[in-house]
């Protein structure tokens, strides 16, 4: 009895391969093949079987649900760079209105105190104590010499030029909030005039992620352009 030779491709098993890499190839396979979605049959969450049109149903879902969120997100995002944005402003209308140093550093601490919110805060000034005994700004304020041993702790930030966010060592805490250094988490260093010439300011928090290492330091830098600009003029 004489058999006949099955066609090579009857023989061949087809890899998982490549039938992705021809679905790949065709995109619009199940476009010309609709009826074959509903009896195909993928594994689910569940651990029943579900046709390919309900898992891809599913996935679109939940696709739609994590882009709602990262709208969600961006919305939020956006609204809290809007309220910042109108406290910058605010803060420059201050600060053109202000006319000597006094008025200045009681405008800036001000805008610390109310507009930004600021568990706490200090603006340091380099310069001569005794030129400054006029000036009462509690504990808002500090003038202290560029070449000060304390200032030490500070030195990679002063020569970087750039606002720096995180947590700091405890011998910058502690020169910077001596009385509530215990109650900081973090802290956002903003340096003033260009190569940090007239100083920096510093805003606490009590909370450790709320200045970090990976945030945006543009509306900081802002800050400081502002509040250097202003005392610049003095």
């Amino acid at each position: 009895m004489s058999t006949q030779r099955k066609p090579d491709f009857l023989e061949e098993e087809i890899s998982a391969q490549a039938v992705q890499d021809y679905l790949q190839a065709n995109p619009d396979f199940f476009e010309h093949h609709g009826t074959l979605l509903n009896s195909l049959s993928v594994p689910h969450g569940s651990g029943e079987a579900v046709s390919l049109v309900e898992r891809q149903v599913s996935m679109l879902r939940q696709k739609e649900i994590k882009l709602e969120r990262r709208l969600k997100d961006l919305v939020e995002i956006a609204r809290a760079n809007d309220l910042l944005m109108a406290k910058i402003h605010e803060l420059s209308l201050q600060l053109l209105a202000t006319r000597g140093l006094a008025p200045t550093i009681a405008a800036i601490e001000e805008a610390m105190r109310s507009g930004f919110g600021a568990d706490e805060f200090i603006l340091v000034l380099f310069g001569d104590p005794v030129l400054f005994d006029d000036i009462d700004a509690s504990r808002f304020f500090r003038i202290i010499a560029r070449a000060d041993d304390d200032l030490k702790p500070f030195g990679t930030f002063l020569k970087a030029n750039a606002p720096r966010c995180g947590q700091v060592r405890d011998s910058q805490r502690d020169f910077l909030f001596p009385s509530d250094a215990n109650e900081i988490g973090s802290v956002a260093l903003v340096p003033l005039g260009d190569n940090t010439q007239i100083g920096f300011l510093a805003i606490g928090s009590a909370d450790a992620d709320r200045f970090h290492p990976g945030m945006s330091i543009d509306y900081l830098a802002r800050i400081g352009d502002l509040v250097g600009g202003a005392l610049a003029r003095y």
